[in-house]
């Protein structure tokens, strides 16, 4: 007769595990690819709304004085939006640049021809006088000259004069 020696079991009992690690896995996989439901997802918190800064109370907080503007204050003038910081200008070819500052914003340069605002375009260049002009046909409807020199400051070239 055979008797069972305890080697045996171990093999038994190893081999009873294995199948039910097989048979948990194969639920598992089972669970997770027949089942059709839509993932949960939490609820968004509600949207803040967005405040929009006043800038006069900006100003007051950084220390300025208020300025009052009435309804009445006139709106900008073509030249007061435009000011001329430096010239670039072609002596017979008539291309040329200029740097100009438009409404208070850090100047720029701007070649002849290219749009300088909406509606207008940098016409011509010549010394220290710069047209601008609603298309380079049309007559110009301002010429910004560079602002005088200071007695107080070293003098400076008036313009350069660019190569051909």
């Amino acid at each position: 007769m055979l008797s069972q020696t305890p080697a045996t079991w171990t093999v038994r009992g190893a081999t009873f595990a294995l199948w039910g690690l097989a048979a948990a896995s194969a639920a598992f996989w089972a669970l997770k690819l027949g089942g059709s439901s839509a993932p949960v997802l939490a609820p968004l918190p509600p949207a803040r709304p967005v405040l929009s800064a006043d800038p006069g109370a900006i100003a007051r907080l950084l220390g300025s004085a208020p300025a009052v503007a009435s309804a009445g204050d006139p709106q900008p003038t073509l030249a007061s939006r435009f000011q001329l910081v430096g010239v670039v200008a072609g002596e017979r070819s008539g291309g040329g640049a200029a740097v100009i500052a438009v409404d208070g914003r850090p100047a720029r340069p701007y070649r002849v021809g290219t749009a300088l605002d909406q509606g207008l375009v940098l016409q011509s260049v010549r010394g220290r006088t710069a047209s601008i002009a609603a298309s380079m046909s049309t007559p110009p409807l301002l010429t910004l000259e560079l602002p005088s020199q200071r007695s107080d400051l070293p003098a400076q070239p008036a313009a350069i004069a660019a190569p051909r």
